[in-house]
């Protein structure tokens, strides 16, 4: 998790001015960290105002526990995909062949196991592997050839579909091994005495909980020694609170049904190594430093082909992985697979805080875009609104994200 650092800090008034030592000064000082960190608490306060609008619209059917879990499973190829998409909008470039490279593994992954016998462990390597080289080789022309991601990206959305074309002659493949199933639609295990929750769940719960504030206690320590400025000391608590707050809720909801998806758990991995990647390793500032100024970050001694190409394989890489995640969910390979993930993925970044110019954005901002959108999705299918204004009300959602980041970035400026 990562923790907003605010530009300024006020300067206490003196008290009986309305100063840091007075509640309207305290409050004032909230306010003014609020107003600083918008663009990171923005989409999540937008996130919990469409999960209550939701919950009171349905009244209540969005959060029980069975829909909640439904609502993880339903996006969580969505998620791993815009993991990776944010990675690239914030290299600068872009990858419109996500969905169908998503497709292309699924179909490959039925070959494998359907048609061929083949073990599922070998076969799932083999489909990350097949991800990877795809990505690879978008790299190498993006990165090495100078041709813009666009159309190399393009030019890949036509021919991995037309590979799924190929690969399963215009039928749907399937069923898959039920190992693999488990992938995308299994739990944890029951384990430990009988009670109301799972128990695996709470205490994996509850271990997140200790994770989260352990990270916040300890960036903030960090910052505070190299004299960031950093949150008043009341709304990096309150911060906390809520942070714990939502995990617990979470937790609590999905310990009440089944427990936690496996799928969860990968999601949670991905989250919490692509986080740490971009936060602290040298790659991750690179990717950075190239989205957000190319011209200095060479001057600086940054590889940015290396890293172009390190981004777009793992962008194949992610791919691969949803397409077999999807396919698993859908327990059959299809060659209309992965229709439009490339949009969702690329909405659910912008969503989630990424600028076009590059340079910005979280993976914790690229989950957030694509909850949202899978609540919309969700709520909006429990109170019956038709698909066509689904589509209307999501790209006005998209329009309002990105035209806030515009907005937000010219108060910034001025």
């Amino acid at each position: 998790m990562s923790t907003e650092v605010t530009d300024k800090t006020p300067a206490a008034a003196p008290p009986g001015r309305n100063g840091a030592g007075t509640g309207d000064g305290l409050l004032q000082l909230m306010l003014d960290g609020m107003r600083r960190n918008m663009r990171q608490y923005g989409m999540l306060i937008a996130l919990g105002l469409i999960v209550a609008l939701f919950a009171v619209w349905t009244d209540g059917d969005l959060l029980l526990p069975r829909n909640v879990s439904n609502l993880v499973l339903q996006n969580s190829y969505i998620l791993i995909l815009a993991i990776g998409m944010m990675l690239v909008i914030i290299a600068g470039h872009i990858d419109l062949s996500v969905g169908s490279l998503t497709a292309f593994v699924g179909s490959m992954a039925a070959v494998f196991m359907v048609r061929n016998d083949m073990p599922w462990p070998l076969a799932v390597v083999l489909c990350l592997a097949v991800g990877a080289i795809a990505g690879a080789v978008q790299g190498f022309f993006i990165a090495y050839g100078g041709i813009p991601s666009f159309i190399v990206t393009l030019a890949g959305m036509l021919t991995f579909r037309g590979l799924t074309e190929i690969f399963l002659e215009g039928q749907t493949l399937g069923p898959f091994p039920k190992e693999l199933q488990k992938l995308a639609n299994g739990f944890m295990p029951e384990v430990g005495p009988e009670t109301n929750y799972h128990n695996l769940t709470l205490l994996l719960g509850f271990a997140l909980i200790a994770l989260v504030v352990f990270q916040e206690i300890r960036d903030r320590r960090r910052q505070q020694e190299f004299a960031l400025e950093v949150l008043p000391a009341k709304l990096f608590l309150l911060k906390l609170v809520a942070l714990a707050a939502a995990v617990l809720t979470v937790t609590l909801l999905l310990a009440s049904y089944k427990g936690a998806p496996i799928v969860l758990l990968i999601l949670g991995a991905l989250l919490v190594g692509f986080g740490y990647v971009m936060r602290n390793a040298v790659i991750g500032r690179h990717i950075y430093a190239i989205g957000g100024n190319l011209p200095a970050a060479k001057l600086s001694g940054v590889r940015d082909k290396k890293v172009t190409f390190l981004v777009f394989l793992n962008m194949g890489m992610l791919a691969a992985l949803a397409g077999l995640v999807f396919a698993a969910r859908f327990n059959a390979a299809s060659p209309k697979a992965g229709l439009n993930f490339e949009l969702e993925a690329i909405a659910a970044a912008f969503i989630g805080g990424a600028s076009m110019s590059g340079g910005v954005g979280t993976v914790l901002g690229a989950i957030i875009g694509g909850l949202v959108l899978g609540v919309l999705n969700n709520g909006m299918n429990l109170v019956g609104i038709g698909t066509d204004w689904q589509q209307v009300i999501k790209g006005l959602v998209l329009l309002a994200a990105v035209g806030f980041d515009v907005w937000n970035k010219r108060k910034v400026g001025s």
